[in-house]
This record gives C-alpha cells, structure tokens and sequence, in this order.
C-alpha cells in the first residue's frame, strides 16, 4: 500500500509510520520540515505546510491517507482539495474531546458532539478543539462519503509522548516514597498504548474500513488504583498511596488531566467511560497494560521544567511537583481530610489493585 501520512514526526504519527513500514507499505511524509529530520531516512519526505502550501500533494496518487496534524476545518478541506482524486481512503484522527460535556455514561459514536461556540474564529484553543475536530470530520464526510474513518482518540499512552502524561506516574511510582493518589481507587480510567491505536490505524487504512470509532481502552476496563499498581510492580517500587478526595484537589486548583495525568473529575465520561466496541469489531486490540508501563520507564524522560506546547497555540502546565504534592498532601492531612469526612488512607501501592 502507498501510504500518505500527514504529519508523521511527533508522537501518534511517529508510531503509525513505524507501524506501516513493519507492515511493509510504501510510507510518504508531508510536513514542514520542522521536526524529526533524522527520523525515517527510508522514506519519502514532502515538504509544504497546510497553512497554504499545498503543491507537493497536487498531482500525486496514495492508496490511503492518514491525517494525524488536521486541527482547523479549512485547513482539512484545503488538504483534501488538494488531493482530489489522489487517494482512495482517509483515515482522520479526530478526538473523543468531540463529545458534549455532561452527558450520559458510556458515550457511543452517535452521542451529541459538543457545539460549535458563538462567535468563535477557527483559532486552536483549549475551547475550540474539540468542536474542531467535529467540524473536521463533517468537512471530510461531505468531500470523502463513504471514504473515511474518523479516530475519536482518547488519552494515548506510551513512548515519545510529548506531553508528561504518559511518564509522570511511571515515574513518579518509580520515585517511592508518599504518593499523592487523585479521587478513589476503584475510579474507571481510559488510555490505550500508543503502538496498539498506530497499528489499527494503518489496518483500517489497510482495509479501507470506513466510519467513526471510539479508540481508547482498554478492555477489560481499568480503574485508577489498578494502573498505578501495575506502575509500582513494573518500577519495584515501595510508593505509598494517599488518596486525596477530588473536591479537595479541585478546590486548591489542581488542574485536572494535565496536572495530574488521568485524573478527571467523575462527571467527565467522555474521559473514562467510552464505549469502544465498535473499534473493537473493526480490529482494536489491547497488548497487557505491563508492557505499556514496562515501555513507557524504559525511555526514563525527566519532568519538564516548565510549560508544555502540545499544538499551536495550546499548551499545558507542567505535571504536579513533589513540593506542590508535599504540600497537598500535608493540606490534605490536616483539613481536607475533615472538611470532605474522609481519612487519608496510606497503604502499600501494590496492594492497591482495584
């Protein structure tokens, strides 16, 4: 298969270009040059900008197209215009931050997306990215019928992560010590290995199956005391586990998700109670959550120092510091424990599986 990846040098791309050339497909990058020049020296290697340089991509011809870098609806219209007839099938990765805030547990791919907010421009903002990837998708769906898969991702975990989420509980497992530990044990939580979502991608390029499909995980479903358990087994760490009530964590302005990696408020279903069947019948499968971890402490990337820029225009805040924690923790010991009528339990992580 000639494979056309927009994008390909930052984290999910990287992965699904590995995933293609394992699978032995012809692999064509398009993009601006600006990252990974040393990475797949084997392939070919367009370079333009979807920001209004599109020429490398007229006139050619690729079985299928994977657009890991579509963010703005003009952006993806202008892309696939300029592709025209050039290829056969687009798989398009959208996001489970497409669904509307607040609704019912279990989300399925016919659930309401969230809309689109008055006013807005198509600038990438933490506000507006997820009913821009649901714009996208309808952009792609009126050019493209019958032709494209849509990919609500959802928390993808692994290597070359640019964002701390992957490493920060590996990590912070592997520390030991006192572990400040978000909501209840027994909380559902999603992610699924970065290489697993890659390798299902190119088969449904593969296979030109077309759709939207919920991809996170895993299955059977994960609860956050079992993750940072199997993170203390793999680190063969003596970590104890505090866990601190979620009204605690919010009220001193702990920033859900980033701060504190998979931790979100309870109510946030489209972030840890997605139905993933769908993806499922069409192929997904889940490797053990172990080698995941295994993989993710092998790289051994330090916390960053400061803000972290994940698109243009968004970036995140550093994960939680051991003082910021120390501190928590101890503000947890001595009021929140009170004021939410819950003691801070401390145990041995690894005991803590379910």
């Amino acid at each position: 298969m000639r494979l056309l990846i927009l994008g390909g040098t930052l984290y999910l791309g990287r992965h699904v270009v590995d995933a293609a050339l394992a699978a032995g497909h012809e692999v064509t990058l398009f993009h601006r040059g600006r990252t990974g020049a040393g990475l797949f020296p084997q392939v070919e290697r367009l370079i333009g900008d979807r920001e209004g340089d599109l020429a490398a991509l007229r006139g050619r011809r690729w079985d299928a197209v994977v657009d890991t870098s579509g963010f703005l609806p003009r952006l993806v219209r202008a892309s696939v215009e300029a592709l025209a007839d050039g290829v056969g099938h687009y798989v398009f990765i959208s996001s489970i931050s497409v669904y509307a805030e607040d609704q019912k547990s279990r989300l399925v791919e016919t659930d309401a997306v969230g809309p689109w907010p008055d006013g807005a421009e198509e600038v990438l903002t933490g506000e507006t990215y997820g009913p821009m990837k649901a714009r996208c998708e309808r952009v792609l769906e009126e050019t493209m019928p019958g032709s494209v898969a849509a990919v609500r991702a959802g928390m993808i975990f692994g290597r070359h992560d640019v964002t701390d989420r992957s490493p920060y509980w590996p990590r912070r497992m592997a520390e030991g010590g006192e572990v400040l530990a978000p909501g209840r044990p027994g909380r559902p939580i999603q992610l699924i290995d970065v290489r697993d979502i890659a390798a299902w991608i190119v088969r449904l390029a593969e296979r030109r199956i077309a759709g939207t499909f919920n991809a996170t995980g895993p299955e059977p479903p994960l609860t956050m005391g079992r993750f940072l358990a199997v993170c203390a087994e793999a680190a063969r760490s003596d970590a104890r586990l505090t866990w601190v009530d979620q009204d605690f964590l919010a009220a001193a302005g702990v920033q859900a998700f980033n701060e504190l990696p998979l931790w979100v408020p309870e109510s946030y279903h489209r972030f840890q109670d997605v139905d993933v069947s769908k993806a499922m019948a069409a192929g997904l499968t889940y490797r053990p959550l172990r080698q995941t971890i295994d993989d993710v402490l092998a790289e051994a990337r330090p916390r960053p120092a400061g803000p972290i820029e994940v698109r243009p225009g968004i970036t995140m805040p550093p994960s939680l510091a051991r003082a910021r924690e120390a501190e928590l923790l101890e503000q947890w010991r001595t009021q929140g424990s009170r004021v939410h009528e819950a003691a801070s339990r401390t145990e041995p992580a690894s005991r803590r599986a379910t």
